[in-house]
């Protein structure tokens, strides 16, 4: 059962930018980790980025120094800048909420086409 909502998926030219953003209610939002996930066809997921309550954050290789993951605390909301994106980067970006021995909450996800 979906408890996040994102937005601002949608379509870039490579080397284009895109920004996502994930609503989490307070019991969420507060508490747990917050992370970007992707989905591609015949692959396996892919964690992206993950920032924690304390602001600490975490990249994988593939998108660090191009993606940044950030909270915006007054609107209970995680963004991801993608920037210098790639036709590779094309997929389905999903949400992710996890906490140690707590359910795992998750989105609908956003489309992300990078395309000349």
């Amino acid at each position: 059962q979906a408890r996040l909502e994102e937005s601002g998926g949608g379509s870039a030219q490579p080397g284009g930018s895109l920004r996502l953003s994930c609503w989490a209610p307070d019991t969420i939002f507060w508490r747990y980790t917050m992370s970007w996930y992707r989905r591609i066809p015949d692959s396996a997921d892919e964690l992206l980025a993950s920032i924690h309550t304390d602001g600490n954050t975490y990249y994988a290789d593939s998108v660090k120094g191009r993606f940044a993951i950030s909270r915006d605390n007054a609107k209970n909301t995680v963004h991801l800048q993608m920037d210098s994106l790639i036709p590779e980067d094309a997929a389905a970006y999903y949400c992710l909420a996890r906490r140690p021995g707590e359910p795992t909450y998750s989105g609908h996800g956003v489309q992300v086409t990078v395309d000349s």
